[in-house]
């Protein structure tokens, strides 16, 4: 009875579910995926509680003013590969209080109005890559403050507004990929003015930047600091001499063509650095020295993790005190790396980026009398001694024939040896005459034998040290 009843709970919870979700799409608790459907407009039966809305590959040309207004929980939308042109003023109504994730990829999108993502300030990733684009107007990203990705590459841009990102507004925003697009020239000075977690970030790769020393200093700058979106893409960042489209160059290659540039200093009033060494299981003190002073400021760390560190701080291993100093309980070796400390003075509209270089290394027991290395380093050394005098201090064969031992009387047994070893040759004066000197040497092997004589056996005695000498002599002594 109880089997029966669940059946048919669930059989009419699937009913309302079905009921509920557009035809040809696929509803899964708070997803609703409808791609590659053939749409050409929004779906009108779309459930409140849906969070993740994904609408690709369909057919969208425009997406109608309040057309997502029931949508309060939304937090990704998906309009990738469609054909939008553009975003009426209203688009994102009553649905930008939760978006994060919005993705407006491979459409085509020309210019990026300041009307397109008013009002979105909790999106946190912004998908415009590979559409059309030749614009970016000055206050299209103003208000996103909570931004961390933003992506506008393979579009036509030929300038972007730097300026209007500054580390103030945009205290989180650590990715801008605007490579594969038409840059001509970079505003060195708006881009030397954002903070260093954004500078690290900025991809600037494939463009058709004209080459001079300015720009070949900041990319050999970011390069020494070992920024990703330059070591990552050594190969795609060119620029063309002159201009000339046909005369591109590889400038991390073919560097001779900047040899009579002065590149800039290293060290730069906006880029400070300090480098600290702590041992594992210390504490450790990070002060955020800054130049500005005021009662206005505000401080922000970011780790090496890309971890942000509010205010009192992220958790027990980690503490912020009121003037920005940045506390760790315990260091681990995970911890090293680059920390970045952003101060902000809100009142003077002011900012500043300051780096701190930790190194955590475990600390060395006091008791180890060596290390590995040495005695690795000792035991080779005594076994080439021992290899030099097994080589050169043994008993040596050609220096035994150089210098002869005084012949030693044979003892009986070495005597009846030797007869019967003379017995054996073959007779005859011609042949020994006609045989080589060498041919009259013998070698005799002593082996303890049992011997018969006078019809009794008898054992035979070893040879004594002296008659050693009898095997590496050149004849055989008479007896």
């Amino acid at each position: 009875m109880i089997c029966t009843h669940g059946m048919l709970l669930s059989s009419l919870l699937l009913q309302l579910a079905v009921g509920g979700c557009p035809t040809g799409c696929l509803c899964a608790s708070d997803i609703l995926n409808c791609v590659s459907q053939g749409l050409e407009q929004l779906p009108s039966q779309m459930s409140g509680s849906t969070a993740t809305l994904d609408l690709s590959h369909n057919r969208l040309v425009r997406i109608e003013e309040g057309s997502l207004e029931g949508l309060a929980r939304l937090n990704t939308l998906r309009l990738a590969h469609n054909r939008l042109s553009g975003l009426l003023p209203g688009t994102f109504q009553n649905s930008s209080r939760g978006l994060r994730h919005l993705d407006l990829s491979s459409n085509l999108l020309r210019v990026v109005e300041h009307h397109y993502f008013q009002n979105l300030q909790a999106l946190e990733e912004l998908l415009l890559f590979n559409n059309r684009i030749v614009r970016v107007e000055s206050r299209a990203l103003v208000g996103l403050k909570h931004l961390h990705k933003v992506y506008l590459s393979h579009n036509r841009l030929t300038d972007f507004p730097f300026f209007s990102i500054k580390g103030h507004s945009h205290p989180f925003l650590h990715t801008l990929d605007l490579s594969s697009n038409r840059l001509p020239k970079l505003p060195l000075e708006d881009i030397m003015a954002l903070p260093i977690s954004m500078q690290s970030g900025l991809f600037l790769h494939n463009n058709t930047l004209t080459c001079d020393c300015n720009m070949y200093g900041l990319f050999r700058r970011w390069e020494r600091r070992g920024f990703g979106c330059v070591t990552d893409f050594q190969e795609q960042h060119t620029c063309l001499v002159y201009g000339e489209i046909r005369a591109s160059v590889r400038f991390f290659r073919h560097s001779r063509f900047f040899e009579n540039c002065t590149l800039p200093a290293q060290s730069l009033p906006e880029d400070l650095e300090t480098s600290l060494l702590a041992f594992a299981g210390d504490s450790v003190l990070l002060d955020c020295r800054t130049s500005m002073k005021g009662k206005h400021m505000s401080y922000l760390w970011v780790s090496p993790s890309q971890e942000y560190i509010a205010p009192p701080g992220n958790n027990r291993s980690l503490g912020m005190f009121p003037n920005g100093s940045l506390w760790i309980l315990a260091a681990k070796t995970e911890d090293s790396g680059v920390y970045l400390c952003m101060v902000v003075d809100r009142l003077q509209m002011r900012n500043e980026t300051l780096e701190v270089n930790l190194t955590v290394i475990l600390r060395r027991s006091q008791a180890e009398p060596f290390n590995t290395g040495f005695t690795t380093l000792l035991g080779c050394a005594v076994s080439l001694v021992l290899v030099l005098i097994y080589l050169y201090l043994t008993p040596c064969r050609c220096w035994c024939c150089m210098h002869p031992l005084p012949p030693a009387r044979l003892s009986p047994v070495c005597k009846h040896t030797a007869q019967s070893a003379a017995h054996n040759t073959p007779p005859g004066g011609v042949e020994r005459a006609s045989r080589k000197p060498a041919s009259n040497k013998h070698v005799v092997f002593l082996e303890p034998t049992k011997e018969a004589q006078n019809g009794q056996h008898r054992t035979s005695v070893a040879p004594q040290p002296n008659s050693i000498a009898s095997v590496f002599s050149s004849s055989v002594p008479k007896p």
